[in-house]
């Protein structure tokens, strides 16, 4: 149930619902006709993605980043869920069937001969280059992917069809030069730089499911990390 509290809670605060604190312990209990302790494991999970502080005393606050909001990405939510929470739309370049190789399982963590979705999208906001996105699933984890999907969120998909979702994530942030497909992709020149972000995403028991690699084609974007200090 807290989980769902938790989700429910994210939704509103990307929508603005709000704007400057969230409702009080008890105000949420009544809401949700739930005890204290799970109120408080959902916005555990909130306050984990940086979405909120708590000030002792006082209630849990929506963490306020400054302009420029939309140029965020929030890297404990995903690409598409920044802090206004702005649709992206795809141009899928390619989806089919492959087996990993030992440079994929050097560089993602899969194993050699793994059976893989492979996903390439050009994903666009506000109609502008935004993201050039090279993903696979692993096919044990997702035996079947729509195509429709592949316009949408992909994990939103898999939560649902499968009630797999991300219990942990790898991230790596690099400035990489355009491949030459990459660059016959987007049009854009073959070496130029842009920050690329490398993900793998494990279910429940460290399990692999998903791992990927983005080009950011917008310069302008910023990451955001959240970090708790538990000493």
């Amino acid at each position: 149930m807290y989980t769902f509290i938790a989700n429910d809670l994210i939704y509103k605060i990307n929508h603005q619902q709000f704007k400057v604190k969230l409702p009080t312990e008890y105000e949420l209990m009544q809401k949700y006709n739930v005890s204290r302790n799970t109120i408080r494991k959902a916005i555990d999970i909130i306050s984990q993605k940086g979405l909120v502080r708590r000030v002792q005393g006082s209630g849990y606050y929506i963490n306020n980043i400054g302009a420029d909001t939309d140029r965020i990405v929030n890297l404990t939510m995903g690409v598409s869920e920044g802090f206004n929470h702005q649709k992206l739309t795809s141009r899928v370049v390619t989806f089919d069937r492959m087996i990993a190789d030992r440079a994929m399982a050097n560089e993602f963590g899969c194993e050699d001969g793994d059976e893989l979705y492979r996903i390439i999208r050009y994903r666009y906001r506000k109609n502008q280059p935004y993201i050039l996105e090279y993903a696979y699933y692993e096919r044990n984890e997702v035996p079947f992917l729509p195509v429709d999907v592949l316009h949408e969120s992909i994990l939103e998909f898999i939560k649902t069809e499968y009630d797999v979702t991300v219990d942990s994530s790898d991230q790596y942030v690099g400035i990489e030069p355009l491949s030459p497909e990459a660059a016959s992709i987007t049009g854009f020149p073959q070496g130029d730089r842009y920050i690329t972000l490398y993900q793998s995403h494990y279910r429940k028991n460290n399990v692999l499911f998903n791992f990927s690699k983005a080009y950011y084609l917008d310069r302008s974007t910023r990451f955001y990390f959240h970090a708790i200090n538990q000493s």
